[in-house]
């Protein structure tokens, strides 16, 4: 299962976040590190929500960071494995998630997509290696290109950014998200 995968490959760059580093900026240019950990904390479990076909509340992130204190990055670990857990039920891809009315297997491709990016996020922040989870990259590129200009009308997406011929298929994923796939926070 890719989200399982997409999991796999993100927890490594979040659990070597390091407290000196939560102030940091990212390529989510509203966003510093500690807000951005926040933001995919809210994700996973609002998304883990509509995998059940409930409403999720996307109102406010909760700073879960200061609620788990050192122990975030296990209890990130908990939640993304009740995540990948939810998305893996029976059904769980069928029908409409709940108030998005959205297609479920839509909805489970964009946490998908959130997790996959936001891990790339921390890590070019943090100057961690990342490598997405095979075949995450395909998936998500065909996603980006069917929701971008709703994305993008909705301030999800900023507007896609030029990239050179050659460049790889994780660089176009990022640029057609609105992401700088060479950014630095120098």
């Amino acid at each position: 299962m890719l989200l399982d995968g997409a999991a796999g490959a993100a927890l490594p760059v979040l659990r070597a976040v390091r407290d000196d580093q939560l102030g940091w900026p990212t390529p989510c240019s509203e966003y510093d590190v500690r807000a951005l950990l926040n933001h995919l904390f809210q994700v996973v479990v609002a998304f883990r929500t509509l995998a059940a076909k409930k409403d999720a509340d996307f109102s406010r992130t909760p700073d879960r960071l200061a609620e788990y204190g050192a122990q975030w990055p296990d209890r990130f670990a908990d939640e993304t494995a009740r995540l990948v857990e939810a998305w893996a039920a029976p059904g769980a891809e069928d029908g409409l998630t709940g108030g998005m009315q959205l297609p479920a297997r839509t909805v489970g491709a964009m946490v998908l997509l959130d997790l996959t990016v936001h891990a790339w996020d921390v890590a070019r922040a943090t100057g961690r290696p990342y490598a997405p989870a095979a075949g995450c990259v395909t998936e998500l590129r065909a996603l980006a290109a069917r929701m971008g200009p709703t994305a993008r009308t909705m301030n999800v997406f900023a507007e896609p950014v030029p990239v050179p011929p050659g460049a790889s298929d994780l660089e176009v994923l990022l640029a057609e998200t609105g992401r700088d796939p060479h950014w630095t926070a120098g």
